[in-house]
């Protein structure tokens, strides 16, 4: 068994069904802490469809989708927000999958990606109770940085300066 990663078209079959998952994974687990119950249905389907994903299409971004043993099982997103800067976005791993390398799998190739858009370097945010997450990007670099959005769900904004490229 093991991972790869490659470019996925954001309306692909695969890509909305993990866009779901995630969605759905963030989108309760707010709820659940916050207000003690998950996303109201409604309210998960309008905010699922209302992002495109339109911003990780090239020329100036491309989403990943990482597979185990060939299965989809994972994505992350890359889009530049200036000629120097990439964001990541969508980094999920599906959960029974958790714990086998696919986020450090999935963050390397992000980074190799957002390299080859020709970004120095890579933000993001992410919430408070993301803790997983928090730990894997404290692991590969990402340190606290200034607020660079207005997310209301944002509480921490991460960056990262990226080494050159491999050859």
């Amino acid at each position: 068994m093991s991972w790869t990663v490659g470019p996925e078209p954001v309306g692909s079959v695969a890509a909305l069904a993990l866009w779901r998952a995630y969605y759905t994974e963030i989108s309760d687990r707010w709820y659940e802490l916050h207000q003690g119950h998950a996303t109201n249905p409604a309210e998960l389907e309008r905010e699922i469809a209302a992002d495109s994903g339109a911003g990780l299409t090239p020329p100036a971004g491309v989403l990943l989708l990482a597979r185990w043993d060939g299965d989809p099982a994972g994505t992350a997103g890359v889009r530049l927000v200036d000629a120097a800067t990439a964001e990541l976005t969508r980094v999920f791993v599906a959960a029974g999958l958790r714990g086998k390398g696919g986020g450090s799998v999935l963050l390397t190739a992000a980074e190799e990606a957002a390299r080859s858009l020709g970004a120095t370097r890579v933000r993001l945010d992410t919430r408070h109770d993301l803790v997983e997450a928090r730990a894997l990007y404290a692991r590969h670099g990402y340190v606290e940085g200034p607020r660079h959005n207005s997310d209301q769900y944002a509480e921490h904004w991460l960056r990262k300066e990226l080494a050159p490229g491999r050859g």
